[in-house]
Parts: structure tokens; C-alpha cells; sequence
């Protein structure tokens, strides 16, 4: 019951920090209505997960004051609409100008997202390249694991897709996902689930070309 009632304190002093903008410890306090002590103590576990920004601010008298403001990271803890724009645009793109354009555009992501990592597949083998793209997956939210098989296959499983609700409504996002892992690992790779189509994961079969 305590560790609930710590973390909604934290939730709390989030909040309070995107809608008022920096605030001190003593600030923090007085509108909770619990000590500064406990307050350093969410404070604290805050900065830990790198949550927070400081800045001491001078006062007329006195000591400057700590002021304490959301890092980028906790910022990304609030709702975003990105994929609700994101598919009224595509929305209104294929109104305009039909299922080619989106193809199209698709194909030019997934062209640039090849372009931006072929570097980190150069002169290393295929187990290495699996590795890497495990790594890049994890950088974009993908929260991947892999493994390998008896017989020298991997297997990659993405526990999580960032674009899901476009990925649901455009499977042009599916088709060229699995079109850049067949190019940057140079290799046979075929899809054997997929969050868009009901799976509880998406999960790639890899293998050396034959």
C-alpha cells in the first residue's frame, strides 16, 4: 500500500510540473501538503530515472533556489495524438490521391530507414547483423528479443510496435518493415505473426540465404 501511495505521489508531482512549469521543493510541498523531506525523497527517485531538469534560480535574498522542471524523457510519459495525425494525414492522402501515393510513401521511408542503418550491417555476420538489428528495434520502442535455433536459424520477436494503430489501418507499414529486414540482413526472412493481424507479438524467422 505504501509503494502505491509513493508512486501516485510521483504521478502527481509530474503532472503538477507540466502544467505549472518549475517548481521547488518548498513549492511542491506546500501544495501537497506533505513535508519537504518527502518530497526530496520522490525528488530523488525522480532524478534517478532521469525524469527531472534542475536550475538554481538566485532570489532578492538568500540562497538560490533549486527549481525543478520534466526532463524530455518524462515528457514522453503524457498522451500523445501523434497517431491520430499521423493517420489523418495518410487519410487524407489516399482521398487525394489514391493507394499508389501511399505506397509510394512507405517505400521512401523504408528506403531512408535502410540508408540510416546500412552502416551498422557492414563486414559482420549474419548472428552480429541479427544483434544490431535487435539493438536498432529497442532504440525505436520495439522491445525485441531474439534467439537462435539448432539449426542456425533466428528467430527476432518485437514485443511492442510503436505505430501500431497506423500499422492496423495501412499494412503498407507491415509489408515494408519486413522488406528492410530482408535488406539489411541480407538474408531469408519471412514473418510468422504480426501484432496488426491479431498476433501477440510480431516474430520474424531468419536464416541464411539459400
Amino acid at each position: 500500500m505504501k509503494q502505491e501511495l509513493e508512486t501516485s505521489t510521483r504521478k502527481v508531482i509530474l503532472s503538477m510540473l507540466k502544467t505549472e512549469g518549475p517548481l521547488s521543493v518548498h513549492e511542491i510541498s506546500k501544495q501537497l501538503g506533505i513535508t519537504e523531506m518527502a518530497v526530496r525523497r520522490h525528488i530523488n527517485s525522480l532524478e534517478k530515472d532521469a525524469l527531472l531538469e534542475t536550475k538554481l534560480v538566485r532570489q532578492a535574498m538568500g540562497r538560490p533556489t533549486r527549481m525543478y522542471s520534466l526532463s524530455p524523457l518524462a515528457d514522453e510519459l503524457f498522451p500523445k495524438k501523434y497517431s491520430q495525425l499521423t493517420l489523418d494525414l495518410l487519410g487524407e492522402l489516399l482521398e487525394d490521391e489514391g493507394l499508389e501515393k501511399i505506397d509510394h510513401l512507405f517505400e521512401r521511408r523504408q528506403e531512408k530507414m535502410e540508408l540510416r542503418y546500412q552502416s551498422r550491417m557492414k563486414a559482420i555476420s549474419l548472428e552480429e547483423r541479427v544483434a544490431e538489428l535487435a539493438r536498432i528495434q529497442n532504440e525505436n520502442g520495439y522491445m525485441v528479443e531474439w534467439s537462435q535455433g539448432e539449426e542456425g536459424e533466428f528467430l527476432l520477436s518485437e514485443h511492442n510496435c510503436p505505430i501500431t494503430q497506423v500499422a492496423n489501418r495501412f499494412q503498407q507499414a507491415c509489408k515494408c518493415e519486413l522488406a528492410l529486414f530482408r535488406n539489411l540482413l541480407d538474408a531469408d526472412v519471412e514473418r510468422t505473426e504480426c501484432l496488426a493481424k491479431g498476433g501477440s507479438k510480431c516474430v520474424y524467422m531468419i536464416s541464411q540465404k539459400k
